[in-house]
């Protein structure tokens, strides 16, 4: 709520004043609670340890709330991003790719009323179905436009799903810290990580982390990686909750928060 709260005393006077009609006032800090609801009400249990949570979500607005959104929804939209990452990191969900939030135009909602609907998406655009079908999202206008009489393109903001923290690997009930930019992993004595199977090559793969991102890259190991059930072609990035196979043994990736590290 830290963040949100900074949010608030930045957009606060503004939002105020742009989502307020008659007695209705439309407050951010409403549709945040909203998200963190649709979060928890659509959060899914796939095995221990891993909870699907969705990542994009339409924000739906009556007539003049959403006209009004338009000016704001950069700004507002990103925020929103935001609280759906924290909340996501708090409650440990995993996300299939980046979150975005979109205000949609539905006229029959009265001023100060709105809807969320949810989806998950991966990274490379599949998703579940969607509950309205609506156009493909356009990018943002620039607040200096002024939206049309018809049905505009709602504002949209994307954000990377990734949240800060210590990467981890969970390997046989033991929690290793990815605390260096490399770390291999195999069946070597020479590896960073000994990984006891004989169906494991002796330097079988690397992680990297760089600015704050991990990757998994096959060291060209005798029978291949697998990240999240897809064998490594070059590298493949890792997702807080990925799952890495490597021969009969299986890895998760997570991140944690900092202060929570795992060690050797």
């Amino acid at each position: 709520m830290g963040l949100f709260d900074n949010v608030e005393k930045s957009i606060e006077k503004a939002v105020r004043g742009a989502f307020s009609l008659g007695s209705k006032t439309l407050q951010p800090v409403e549709m945040a609670s909203a998200l963190r609801r649709e979060l928890d009400d659509k959060a899914m249990t796939l095995d221990a340890g891993r909870t699907l949570a969705p990542n994009v979500f339409n924000i739906e607005l009556g007539d003049a709330d959403f006209q009004r959104a338009r000016s704001w929804g950069v700004t507002l939209a990103e925020e929103l991003c935001d609280v759906v990452i924290n909340h996501a990191r708090s409650q440990v969900y995993v996300l299939q790719g980046p979150v975005r939030v979109t205000f949609n135009h539905h006229p029959d909602l009265r001023p100060g009323q709105f809807e969320v609907n949810s989806t998950t998406e991966r990274e490379d655009g599949a998703s579940a179905p969607v509950q309205h079908a609506q156009a493909p999202a356009s990018p943002p206008a620039r607040p200096s436009q002024s939206p049309s009489a018809n049905q505009a393109p709602a504002p949209v903001y994307k954000r990377p799903a990734q949240v800060k923290g210590q990467a981890v690997l969970d390997i046989d009930g033991q929690r290793y810290s990815l605390n260096a930019s490399s770390i291999v992993l195999g069946r070597s004595t020479e590896a960073d990580i000994l990984i006891d199977d004989t169906g494991v090559s002796r330097k079988h793969l690397e992680i990297r982390t760089a600015d704050g991102t991990s990757t998994a890259v096959d060291l060209g190991s005798t029978n291949g990686s697998y990240v999240d059930g897809h064998r490594v072609q070059g590298t493949a990035v890792l997702r807080d909750g990925s799952t890495i196979t490597m021969g009969r043994t299986q890895i998760t990736f997570r991140v944690v928060p900092a202060r929570n590290g795992g060690s050797r």
